[in-house]
């Protein structure tokens, strides 16, 4: 490499540096906003959507919820009884809740829904902003931006972020994750900036190949994903205990009751994970399938028993054993859910533990 070439991927990887540290800045910008939609969103209908949910409304609605179906409201117009549309319900599984979903963290309000758009949009700038800086990575360095564990973090975020940012572009109800995405984007970045940057260099002799374009961003899009729909199971776990509680007669705290009250049903948040993990499960299959063949092609076997290869294996059989036990009568629910996590749990743990404790021929953590 000329002298010339070597200073201008240096200036590259400068300015890579300095796009993220700016993204970090416009995402906490993104989560202090997120966190003004959750506290003018408070200050909305969320009383009386728990009023409706406890049996507080009028005794047409209670006949209809023990008949299990939405209420229909009829109220007078000069002598002329008029029915109201009745809200839209979420059918869960046989055998549990049938409740409508939250009216999300801006909880109706136009000052809620106001902050709620800023949010989103710092989220998109920040997001461009990262984008920026991986690929300035990518062109400093050369290669692939996720020979590390710094590049690979930096390409994660990015692409839970861009995700997130695609079911919103699809119209789908995911806004309330918005601020446990940025909160946890910040904490990947923080950790990647402080603990795991790598200065920009070569690959090992053994990455020098396009199974690493194949290979590794396949599993960068199956993990942020998978992070997406552990979010959802996470917040299904609350919102059915909540539910749970409610059902028995229970009466939940005020903070409870304002944030629980605005996300999606238990049966919404359960389907949505449920979708997600279903839907990426495949690409994952062919993660491992692809890193086989890279193994056979850089070391003449395609299996070996490196600490990465069994926990991706791991993983592969928790998600399988989740997606069969989701789709089995008797498993649906709290305990599928937990086993989700712990297929996400896998996941983290092959990332982080395997690369950083463990060594084996995959120990290119780059710390």
């Amino acid at each position: 490499m000329t002298p010339l070439a070597a200073e201008v991927n240096e200036n590259l990887a400068q300015i890579s540096n300095y796009l993220v540290y700016s993204s970090m800045a416009v995402y906490t910008l993104a989560f202090l906003a997120h966190i003004a939609e959750w506290i003018f969103g408070g200050r909305s209908k969320v009383g009386r959507t728990a009023a409706a949910l406890t049996g507080a409304g009028s005794k047409t609605a209670a006949a209809a919820a023990a008949a299990g179906a939405p209420a229909v409201q009829v109220r007078g117009k000069a002598g002329t009884a008029v029915l109201d549309k009745p809200k839209v319900v979420t059918r869960s599984t046989a055998g549990t809740r049938d409740v409508p979903d939250g009216p999300g963290a801006a909880g109706g309000t136009e000052n809620g829904d106001l902050y709620g758009r800023i949010a989103i949009s710092l989220t998109t700038l920040a997001f461009v902003i990262e984008a920026a800086g991986v690929v300035s990575r990518a062109m400093s360095v050369q290669r692939a931006p996720w020979g590390n564990m710094y590049e690979f973090s930096l390409t994660f975020s990015t692409v839970a972020v861009g995700a997130y940012l695609i079911l919103l572009v699809l119209k789908k109800n995911v806004r309330w994750m918005g601020l446990i995405l940025v909160t946890t984007v910040l904490l990947d970045l923080g950790i990647a900036t402080t603990w795991l940057y790598t200065a920009s260099d070569q690959l090992v002799p053994a990455l020098h190949s396009y199974w690493l374009w194949i290979h590794v961003s396949t599993a960068i899009i199956c993990g942020a994903v998978f992070y997406i729909g552990a979010t959802g199971t996470v917040l299904y776990l609350f919102r059915d205990g909540y539910e749970s509680k409610l059902a028995r007669g229970g009466t939940p705290g005020r903070f409870a009751t304002s944030v629980m009250e605005r996300l999606p049903s238990a049966s919404t948040l359960d389907k949505f994970s449920y979708r997600i993990n279903a839907a990426f499960f495949p690409l994952w299959t062919f993660t491992i399938v692809a890193g086989a063949i890279w193994a056979g092609d850089a070391w003449g076997r395609y299996w070996g028993w490196d600490p990465k290869e069994v926990w991706s294996f791991v993983t592969w059989v928790a998600y399988a054993c989740y997606l069969h036990a989701r789709a089995t009568a008797g498993w649906k629910g709290r305990k599928a859910a937990y086993l989700a996590l712990f297929a996400f749990a896998c996941w983290i743990w092959n990332y982080y533990g395997v690369n950083i404790l463990l060594n084996g021929k995959h120990s290119y953590a780059g710390v």
